[in-house]
Formats: C-alpha cells, structure tokens, sequence
C-alpha cells in the first residue's frame, strides 16, 4: 500500500510519522514544494525506523508527481497555514490555487487514489477537489475532508477535561462545517460508555463543553502563533487506515452530499463509513429541530465561502 502526503510541513510531517510507525501503508511519499525539503523530513524521519521498529518505507520528493505515482490514499495538506487572528475562510484565495494545482497532478497519476482533504478552508477545499474529480471521472466516494475527525477528538478531549474521565471512554461526534461558528458538536448524542453525558453534566458545563470545542482551532492557534500538527496528524492517520484495511469505520467527514440532511451540491461534514475505495454511505442521524436549523446555518455559511470560488 502506498500514500502520498502532498505538503511537508508540521501537519504533513506528523502524519507521515505516524503513519509509518504505525505501518500502516508500505510506502509513504512526501511532497513538497520547497527544493530538498521532503527529502529531509523523509530522511529524518526514516533514520528513526531502528529506533521505532517499523519498516514502511518514507521518501521524499521536491514537486516530482510521477513519484506518487499510483498511491491508494493522497492526503492534501498543501497551502498556507492560519496565522493569529486569520479565520479558516479568508485562507480561501491563495489556497484554492494551491489546491487545484496539486490534486489535478496528484490525480493524473493516481486515478484510483482515494484523496483526503486537510488544507483550509476545508469544506471549500474539499468542494473545489470534488469538482476536480467530477472533471476526471473519479467518483464523489474518492473525496474526503478530514475535519470532522479532528474536531470529534477536539469535542473528546474537552467532554473528558471536564468529567474528568478518560476519553477513550467518550463517545461524540462533530458535524456541518470545519468552522469555528459553523461546526456543530452533538452533545446531546454523546455518551460515557453507552451512558449520556447529560446525566454527569449541567447544561451549563454541556454549553461551555461545545463552546470550547468550536474555537479549538482558533485556542491553539493563539498558543502556538500557527496552527496545531499532532491531533490533525492523527486524525489523518485514521482515516488513511479506515481506508487501507478496509475497516467500514464511522468517522464524521466532509463529503458531497445530494440531499442528505436536506442539502445538495454542497461538501459538509456528516458521519459516513469509510473503508476501501474512500466512503461508501453516509449515516442519516436523527436531528432535533434546534440541530437542523445549526445545521442549516452551517451551509449557508459554507456556501458562501463555496459562492467565494468562482471568482478565482
């Protein structure tokens, strides 16, 4: 099995790391733009192999697409990164350049690939790489953000800090855009093993749960002065093994939707199987009234970023 991480920085790099040390694909290619520059994350990162006892084999190439050549997954992680203070969306004009040059190459040589979308502002990203595909007659299943699986970690990780359990005994979900107003975090479907968390939080503590939850992005950016690599990485990592061991997991994603959750033409996170050959259904959950109209919210502000397109 072979994947191709297009984009050497933090995000690109950790999930090549983890992918290898996992073993979880044969090969992992990594692309960059920047002369020598994944030839050294590749180089780095292979002299660790004795270290870490794994063998997938990591190689490094500036800009040479024929070296991705035939990858089962791609991983698009090009493009600028959020600086303090910059949303997702105003990333939208440089990187929508950015991203239609290295899909449309990436896929020249891998038809088969199965590519999963990271650069910002993801459900855009995501919708233009729809596109792109459409034009070359790869099917809508082979197109995946992977959001939904970062920010599902993110709503974990704040539902365990303030019950004060672990959260791989968490259950949650995140859907609708990767925005930080148009992500929608279902507490009311999450659980502590099968049991509502509503029974261990007030409604309060749900609130501030979801609150923290959608600008957790945005938190980590002000920390760290760019944007986080290790859960992004890991996130990755997990969706590029759902596909290559075939594992029909359920994982919130981006994906095109044709009039599931009442919206058409539109990429949006919702919780899809994903297995071999990207996502085959996506899981229509039964919304309460306040969640459809969050969620209706959440693509109009999607489509506005969408709307954004077709003046590049």
């Amino acid at each position: 099995m072979k994947v191709t991480v297009i984009g050497a920085g933090a995000v690109g790099a950790t999930a090549a790391d983890v992918i290898a040390r996992n073993e979880i694909a044969d090969e992992v290619v990594i692309l960059d733009i920047r002369e020598g520059f994944a030839e050294g994350k590749a180089m780095d990162l292979m002299q660790t192999s004795s270290l870490e006892g794994f063998d997938t084999r990591i190689v490094g190439s500036t800009n040479d697409y024929e070296k991705t050549a035939k990858s089962d997954v791609i991983v698009v992680t090009s493009g600028i990164p959020r600086k303090p203070g910059m949303t997702r969306e105003e990333l939208i004009g440089i990187n929508a350049g950015i991203v239609r040059d290295v899909v449309t190459k990436a896929l020249a040589v891998s038809p088969k690939a199965v590519i999963i979308i990271v650069s910002n502002p993801m459900d855009t990203m995501c919708y233009l790489t729809y596109q792109i595909a459409q034009e070359m007659g790869i099917s809508k299943k082979r197109v995946i953000g992977m959001g939904g699986a970062l920010d599902s970690s993110r709503f974990r990780y704040r539902l365990g800090e303030a019950m004060g359990v672990s959260q791989n005994d968490l259950h949650g979900m995140v859907i609708g855009g990767h925005g930080d107003t148009t992500m929608i975090p279902l507490t009311r479907m999450a659980t502590w093993n099968g049991i509502p968390v509503s029974r261990f939080l007030s409604a309060e503590q749900q609130a501030d749960v979801a609150q923290k939850t959608m600008v957790g992005g945005a938190t980590l950016t002000g920390l760290l002065g760019t944007s986080a690599w290790y859960a992004p990485g890991a996130a990755i990592s997990q969706l590029v093994e759902a596909v290559l061991r075939d594992e029909q997991k359920i994982v919130p994603c981006s994906v095109y939707l044709n009039g599931e959750y009442g919206q058409k033409d539109i990429c949006m996170g919702v919780p899809v199987v994903v297995g071999k050959g990207g996502w085959s259904k996506i899981i229509n959950l039964r919304l309460s009234n306040d969640e459809k109209a969050a969620f209706e919210k959440s693509a109009v502000a999607v489509r506005a970023m969408n709307d954004a397109l077709k003046a590049i």
